[in-house]
């Protein structure tokens, strides 16, 4: 079979489904899109109702940001909802002036926010230039999980020259000891972003929120204007956060459903990374050809261009489609 050249429309983000379709054939319907690291379970409440009507109402937004709030473990005053975490990196980056680091291996955005951006090793910037540095908490996509102590020695470098240390915590609701949000306070320049819809499984609403400073949380909602969450994001927000029970129970069951696809993983000689159990980042010598096999059977994978023996696998939906997942590997790495 031929080699297959990884597009921009694959290795920037997941989710590509109309590509996919386009590339590779079928209906949207047909696919099982494992590309992402959102919960295929999704909150949800039928009970609940938008009205699409009014312009959203500012008091709901404080609510919105005080049930954050609570579940983030920070005061309300230093919690900021935007139309997503990515928006809020980049309002961040303008705000700031500074150049960014990042991670080699980390989300795209990291860089793309900042005019000027240059990767760093994980755990040490040896620059002495201020500097706004993200750390994603897990990872994307390896699911690396920096321990506290590592992220707080990085902020106290920070802060000696004049910089930032963002943190990204897309990812941590699945784990609330992994969270640093509760150590932003008024004399650190520490901001942590928080992003909706990764583990409630709504990342379609557009919701995230920035922790940080009174002057950071002011001059972003400067920035945002009158009205930055639509009416849905404010009942949905306001909702899932206080649905204690949901949240609880998800929090049992992702690991779970993390160890039986790492099994499968490992049945079919792949070796699964990660501490995140949205997602598993294998390892394989050849992974743009196994993610092109598995994209003629209609399951969609994460590459990386920059990255060959890489492809990262989101957590399927339910069994059978775990099984699908599993007969297509059988299959295709048999024919290849």
């Amino acid at each position: 079979m031929g080699t297959f050249q990884v597009t921009g429309a694959f290795h920037v983000h997941g989710g590509r489904l109309t590509e996919a379709c386009a590339v590779f054939g079928g209906a949207a319907q047909d696919w099982l899109d494992l590309s992402t690291g959102i919960n295929p379970a999704p909150w949800h409440n039928a009970r609940l109702s938008i009205d699409w009507a009014p312009l959203p109402d500012p008091e709901a937004l404080t609510r919105l940001e005080r049930q954050a709030a609570r579940h983030f473990s920070v005061d309300p005053h230093l919690c900021c909802a935007v139309p997503g975490s990515e928006v809020g990196l980049r309002l961040l980056a303008h705000l700031l002036g500074l150049p960014g680091r990042h991670a080699p291996l980390s989300y795209s955005t990291h860089a793309d926010a900042f005019e000027r951006a240059a990767p760093i090793t994980p755990y040490r910037n040896g620059s002495r230039e201020a500097s706004v540095l993200v750390i994603a908490n897990p990872n994307n996509p390896d699911g690396r999980v920096t321990p506290r102590k590592a992220l707080l020695s990085m902020l106290a470098r920070q802060e000696a020259n004049g910089g930032w240390l963002v943190v990204d915590e897309a990812f941590a609701d699945c784990r609330p000891d992994w969270s640093i949000s509760s150590q932003v306070t008024e004399a650190r320049r520490l901001i942590v972003l928080r992003s909706f819809g990764k583990f409630f499984g709504l990342a379609g609403v557009r919701l995230g929120f920035v922790i940080g400073t009174t002057d950071v949380v002011n001059r972003t909602r400067q920035l945002l204007g009158e009205w930055p969450i639509h009416a849905a994001a404010l009942t949905l927000g306001t909702a899932a956060y206080t649905d204690r029970d949901w949240i609880a129970a998800t929090r049992r069951e992702l690991p779970i459903r993390a160890a039986r696809l790492d099994a499968v993983l490992i049945r079919h000689g792949l070796d699964p990374q990660g501490d995140c159990p949205l997602f598993r980042l294998a390892h394989t010598p050849d992974a743009l050809r196994l993610f092109a096999l598995l994209a003629r059977r209609h399951i969609l994978t994460r590459p990386f261009a920059a990255h060959p023996h890489l492809l990262r696998f989101g957590l399927p939906p339910d069994d059978e489609s775990l099984a699908r997942l599993d007969a297509a590997l059988s299959s295709g790495l048999a024919d290849g």
